[in-house]
């Protein structure tokens, strides 16, 4: 068995479309209209009902699983983010214990996003600010082979 990637069961596939390619850059690799692949293994599907079968319970916020996106500006992407009409802010950046920067919101169909500055740059900004490569990977959580790396 080997995994293929996510499915989204959406309500409308061009506001999936426009939010998942052109708001957060994601590049569809197959668009078969009720079913859109998009690179990296995320897929959407419409008429998911139908396509099992049977209906299906709605749901208003399933609140147990997150679509998780790295980058390197996450002040950008936050502030890109919050003028998208529809999008529903769970909370904006804020900072976890192992200094990685993250802020999460509700997509059109409600389900989790996260969008995080990604690891190597925490890593690179504790180096940047001072800390050696230990501090740096005890403060991450990384080994220090990994931290040394990016040196």
């Amino acid at each position: 068995m080997v995994y293929q990637g996510t499915l989204l069961s959406v309500s409308d596939m061009e506001r999936t479309k426009h939010f998942y390619a052109d708001i957060m850059e994601q590049k569809i690799m197959m668009d078969l209209g009720t079913h859109v692949a998009f690179d990296r293994g995320l897929s959407a599907q419409s008429d998911f009902a139908d396509l099992v079968g049977k209906p299906l319970s709605g749901k208003d916020r399933p609140n147990n699983f997150e679509l998780y996106f790295e980058v390197e500006d996450l002040d950008s992407w936050q502030e890109k983010l919050q003028k998208v009409e529809g999008i529903e802010f769970i909370h904006t950046a804020k900072e976890y214990p192992w200094g990685q920067c993250v802020f999460r919101f509700y997509d059109y169909d409600k389900y989790i996003v996260e969008v995080a500055e990604s690891m190597e740059s925490v890593a690179k900004r504790y180096l940047a600010q001072g800390l050696s490569v230990e501090e740096t990977a005890e403060k991450t959580m990384f080994p220090v082979e990994f931290v040394k790396a990016l040196l």
